[in-house]
């Protein structure tokens, strides 16, 4: 029977007299199937049997139109351009006339006529009448132009909306809404046995098909338990392939509010994220789905859906986006990515034997490593085609812009290279350096030309004039100075700053100087006479950097107050202050277009601003300290940087502006705890915001707001139902989880609450101050229970030992106590540390108690006695958070060093060292499994790290690659999973020897004799979680062999991958790794 009801259910059509009482189906709704076929068969009836010629005839007659059509337009532009030339060719016949006369201008050798002509030039003014004929013709030919363009625009817009209107009044509905109907033909798969998949995937593997539908529609027949899962499963795919989407790359700007509204409606259901996956790797097998899995994965991204931990080996993805996508650990081996934005992706401890990714977008393209100590500034030749930058090392270097490659090195200065600046044509670097001199070299030889000297002291800025004649210089000695390119000599000296003149900058026109100097004021000089024009006041401390737009209307300042301002030149006001930077903004450089503004800062981010709106485009996280200069190439496209972390990096600025969307943390991310059942972690950052997250996926839950001012601390409940947060608005507030909705607010101290903790009960919360107390609230009722005295300076950390008997507190009087909770008294003071004690944590037992402290160690105190048990020293900086894991193992550490370390409990030794953050780390905190950590850091990111133990790695993550074993002659890898298994790879062609080979059996011979092998230990304590408002790209501890991966600009990403700590396993690359271990 076929049910022909109107449908609001997931039921099939086709039914039997069973289903037809089961789903209560009128009688009348349901036809024998015979019938069904006659009535459906007469019905198709009605289509006329001559209608394709009729619409062949139809099409054929558009065709002829349209054909007419463009051969009159070509004709009617064909004459157009043969006038046009002809007019040009009259002028430029009549102008090699005069140009003969000049050549030849004897009147004795003139004929008559040649004779004439001349007379009528001195005598009559006919060259003159010409000239502005000429001119006038021209002037002419030029307004032709604009009206053609601006006629051709018209025209081609009316021809759009005529167009437009014609289609519009046809009429058809489509079969399939993609909107609608797509997720209705996913929702089919709820009743898709989801064991199918790896089933599936096994079997089209090892049988070798390729058509896979067919392979399915077979499926269907046989008479077996998966049969109605093959059904549902074709069903499926049939109705897809009748969708636009599985064509082309359907997430394209104009189906964004589609993908939204299909997220909301899928974010939940299990079976079509696992259905999503196996089209995923479907694409590793037939070549037909590759863009369905391209798409599929996008959206698995975009929903933050989990692909850690995948084997994807082969897979084919092309034309797509996974800005953020989360695949650390996975296996890619062979996969084949093209024209992919890999962008903040996190391939942390993947595997990438084989890979071929080409035509990649990536934020990070490159980063450039040679200088041996802080990199002060960069530059870009105007031809784009070489970077130069200067180094404390004393050195200059040119890199090719393309490749990273270094081309030269530049030494002569005998001190520091503060500025670099080539000339208009890109033939001469000028570079002003802490010995006094300034000194013009031949960029393509690297040969000194001129040795400029006048300055007193260090030379901090050095600037080309824009017809490259005249060279400007900002020193210590106050002063700024102009100098002769050509004769170098000085040509005039400009006093007026009483600071140091920290940047100079010319005009486009090269009318006006501006400097920025260390007295606060920015100056506007005339050049040609050496005036001062103007003085801008408005920065309240050292003005860094100064920048002019490429019109000259705008001047861009960065300063030591941590802003940038823009100024109007013409009248010398203020039109904008640009605030984000949290520290002192060193450089500032406008985009050629002019629409965007990029500024480095000793935050060390790099932000990119609209000039427009004055809003904030992008983040660029990358350099671990202060980023000194920042400069664009002369297409806009990419942008270089350098910082003190002794690197330079090139970004692809349009990726970084693709993250203005992205709601994360903006400022420094001050504490993280994990609820109870380590489903959710919170953050509290200097945002004034509180954020919830799904520790799985990364996925912001809620955001709560309320505070005043910045979040120093957040605690859970024992129960996981509240939430307890301190504040530099000096309040406590306990919030609702599930709702996100304030409950109380708790007010009592006097100064910003830097600590929060709940009893073991839940019962009682403590809180530690500026105000130099500690105070007991009951949960219930918000009413303080006591205040606990006996600090000098303010109370940093507070925490309860397990039994909830006593409590712990560190203060910046240097000093631990400890307190009997049902009193208030103190029961112990413990002194040691010679600074700051800024936090305490309990181990799970309550025998010791972990101390971090601003004097860079970690402490371990006997609680019963008070006696320090042992001195943990590793921090460069001071430590900033400890904490216990539950199980007691391990202790974790945050410092201001941007550190984590991980400790025996036991022993005090340490056992790893998390690097990621690049900037002071607030807050760790464990999962209640002891197998991740969360850090919340002051480079606004929040990270979570895999910290699991070897036993645990063993139990969950067996598969896991624990140590790569190289043959001793360097020619074969073994990799050994913490289950004991092994596989073996060639190193030359990086593919798989299989048991099944010939030689198996001898290759593994060679892994006998073990000491003369060489070992490599696989990072193991990586981060599989970044939640962060700028998209980072990760790849440590990736093993790489035999990959390709390679931008659309052609830059080879594998100096990248290499520095973000993959594992690059080619010979000549393995020595380094084995020594960097």
């Amino acid at each position: 029977m076929i049910c022909i009801a109107p449908h609001i259910c997931q039921c099939q059509r086709k039914l039997c007299v069973q289903c037809l009482f089961e789903h209560k189906v009128e009688v009348k709704q349901a036809i024998p199937i015979n019938i069904f076929q006659d009535r459906v068969l007469e019905k198709l009836q009605q289509l006329k049997p001559d209608g394709n010629k009729l619409f062949e005839q139809q099409i054929s007659n558009f065709k002829s139109i349209i054909s007419q059509s463009q051969s009159m337009i070509e004709k009617i532009l064909k004459d157009f351009q043969e006038s046009i030339i002809q007019i040009f060719e009259m002028i430029n016949q009549e102008d090699q006339t005069y140009q003969l006369m000049i050549q030849n201008c004897n009147p004795a050798e003139q004929s008559y006529n040649n004779l004439e002509q001349l007379v009528q030039i001195l005598e009559w003014n006919s060259l003159n009448d010409w000239i502005a004929q000429k001119d006038e013709s021209l002037m002419k030919l030029k307004k032709v132009q604009q009206w053609l363009n601006q006629d051709f625009k018209e025209f081609i817009e009316r021809l759009k909306i005529s167009m437009k209107k014609m289609i519009s009044t046809i009429k058809i509905q489509p079969n399939y809404k993609w909107k609608d109907d797509l997720y209705q033909v996913l929702a089919q798969l709820n009743d898709m046995d989801e064991t199918l998949y790896s089933e599936l995937i096994k079997k089209l593997r090892e049988e070798k098909i390729t058509n896979s539908l067919e392979f399915f529609q077979k499926s269907c027949h046989q008479k077996n338990k998966e049969q109605s899962s093959f059904r549902n499963l074709t069903s499926v795919i049939k109705n897809l392939k009748e969708i636009e989407y599985n064509k082309n790359n359907y997430f394209k700007e104009q189906n964004e509010e589609n993908k939204k509204d299909l997220i909301k409606k899928i974010a939940n259901e299990e079976k079509i994220v696992q259905f999503l996956k196996f089209i995923v790797k479907l694409t590793a097998i037939d070549e037909k789905f590759i863009q369905w899995g391209s798409n599929f994965l996008n959206l698995l991204v975009e929903m933050k859906v989990d692909l850690s931990e995948q084997t994807l080996e082969n897979i084919r993805i092309r034309d797509t986006f996974l800005f953020g996508a989360n695949m650390a650990r996975c296996n890619l081996n062979g996969s084949i990515f093209e024209n992919v934005d890999i962008s903040g992706m996190n391939l942390n401890g993947a595997q990438l034997f084989n890979c071929k990714w080409k035509n990649l977008k990536i934020l990070e393209l490159n980063k450039l490593d040679g200088h041996t100590s802080i990199v002060w500034c960069v530059c870009f030749s105007p031809n784009g085609g070489t970077l130069a930058s200067g180094s404390q090392d004393k050195s200059i270097r040119l890199w090719d812009a393309k490749t990273g490659q270094q081309k030269a090195k530049l030494g002569g200065h005998k001190g520091s290279v503060n500025s670099v600046c080539f000339s208009p044509d890109s033939t001469i670097l000028a570079s002003g350096s802490e010995d006094k001199s300034i000194r013009l070299w031949d960029v393509k030889t690297g040969k000194q030309k001129a040795k400029l000297e006048g300055h007193n002291d260090s030379i901090i800025s050095v600037c080309f004039s824009p017809e490259g004649t005249i060279l400007a210089s900002g020193s210590d000695d106050n002063s700024i100075r102009l100098w002769d390119v050509k004769t170098g000599q000085q040509q005039t000296k400009l006093d007026g700053h009483t600071h140091n003149v920290h940047s100079v900058c010319f005009s486009p026109d090269g009318t006006i100087l501006a400097s920025g100097s260390g007295d606060s004021s920015i100056r506007l000089w005339e050049v040609q006479t050496g005036k001062q024009q103007a003085k801008l006041d408005g920065h309240a401390h050292y003005v860094q950097s100064v920048c002019f737009s490429p019109d000259g209307t705008i001047l861009a300042s960065g300063s030591r107050d941590n802003s940038i301002c823009l100024w109007e030149v013409k009248t010398g006001k203020q039109q904008a202050k640009l605030n984000g930077h949290s520290r002192s903004v060193l450089s500032v450089c406008f985009s050629p277009a002019g629409t965007t503004l990029a500024t480095g800062s000793d935050d060390n981010t790099i932000r990119l601003w609209g000039i427009k709106t004055g809003q904030l485009k992008a983040v660029l996280n990358g350099h671990t300290n202060t980023v000194n200069s920042v400069c664009f190439q002369l297409d806009g496209a990419i942008l270089a940087s350098s910082g003190a972390d002794m690197s330079i990096y090139l970004w692809d600025v349009a990726m970084g502006q693709q993250q203005s969307n992205l709601d994360f943390h903006s400022k420094y991310v001050r504490s993280v705890c994990f609820s109870p059942d380590s489903t959710i972690l919170a953050s509290g950052s200097e945002d004034k915001s509180i954020r919830l997250w799904d520790v799985k996926t990364g996925k912001q839950k809620a955001k709560l707001e309320g505070h005043n001012d910045s979040i120093i601390s957040v605690c859970f409940s024992p129960e996981g139902t509240i939430l307890a947060s301190g504040s530099d608005d000096n309040s406590i507030r306990l919030w609702d989880v599930k709702t996100g909705q304030q409950q109380t607010k708790l007010d009592g101290h006097t100064h910003n609450v830097h600590s929060v903790c709940f009893s073991p009960d839940g019962t009682t919360l403590a809180s530690g101050s500026g105000d130099s107390s500690i105070r007991l609230w009951e949960v219930k009722t918000g009413k303080q229970q006591a205040k606990l005295d006996g600090h000098t300076h303010y109370v940093y950390s507070v925490c309860f030992s397990p039994d909830g008997t006593t409590l712990a507190s560190g203060s910046g009087d240097n000093s631990i106590r400890l307190w009997e909770v049902k009193t208030g008294k103190q029961q112990a003071k413990l002194n040691g540390h010679t600074h700051y004690v800024h936090s305490v944590c309990f181990s799970p037992d309550g025998s010791i108690l972990a101390s971090g402290s601003w004097d860079n160690s970690i402490r371990l105190w006997l609680v019963l006695t008070g006696q320090q048990q042992a001195k943990l020293d590793g921090h460069s900086s001071p430590v900033l958070s400890v904490i216990f894991s539950p199980d007691g193992t391990k202790i974790a550490s945050g410092s201001a060093d941007k550190s984590i370390r991980l400790w025996n409990a036991k022993t005090g030794e340490q056992n790893a060292k998390l690097d990621g953050h690049n900037f002071w780390i607030f807050s760790v905190c464990f999962t209640s499994d002891s197998t991740k950590l969360a850090s919340g850091s002051a480079d606004s990111s929040i990270r979570v790290w895999d910290v699991k133990s070897e036993e645990q790695k063993a139990l969950l993550d067996s598969r896991a690659i624990k140590q790569l074993i190289f043959s001793p002659n360097s020619d074969i890898i073994l990799t050994e999973s913490y289950d004991k298994s092994t596989q073996l790879w060639e190193v030359n062609t990086g593919k798989e020897i299989l048991r099944s080979d010939e030689n198996y059996t001898d290759v593994l011979d060679y892994f006998n004799i073990k000491q003369q092998n060489k070992i490599l230990d696989v990072t193991t304590n990586i981060s599989t979680l970044l939640i962060s408002q700028s998209m980072i790209f990760q790849a440590q501890g990736a093993l790489i062999l035999k990959g390709q991966f390679i931008t659309y600009q052609g830059v080879d990403l594998l100096q990248v991958l290499r520095f973000k700590g993959s594992n690059i396993l080619e010979p000549q690359n393995r020595t380094q790794n084995l020594e960097n271990q």
